[in-house]
């Protein structure tokens, strides 16, 4: 396969317990990943001294290799929703698959 850099990337995905943009984040990096077999750890966040530590900022957080592609600048550690905002202005609960994508092939990629 010609992605090898996702294959061994490690893919997190933090959540609060029963976050409702789970389903639809597993959702998105299913369609990104295109049938690739990478495994994601989902791992349940429950109090902000764990999302401090996990590197968690609003549930689902998405990090691979630890950290998070989407961060906003200045964003702190929080149990709260994560919102994220696409190309084309509208905002939902997880990244774009295109954004997702373009994460998983890593900075130094291009389309």
């Amino acid at each position: 396969m010609n992605h090898s850099e996702t294959e061994t990337a490690r893919v997190t995905v933090l959540t609060v317990p029963g976050c409702p943009n789970a389903p639809l984040i597993r959702e998105r990096i299913t369609e990104a990943l295109q049938g690739r077999a990478v495994p994601v750890e989902w791992i349940e966040v429950h109090d902000t001294d764990e999302a401090v530590r996990q590197g968690m900022s609003g549930s689902p957080t998405l990090l691979l290799d630890g950290v998070d592609p989407f961060v906003p600048d200045g964003a702190a550690a929080s149990l709260s929703c994560r919102l994220y905002r696409h190309a084309d202005g509208i905002t939902d609960g997880a990244p774009s698959v295109t954004d997702l994508r373009r994460a998983l092939r890593g900075p130094n990629r291009s389309c």
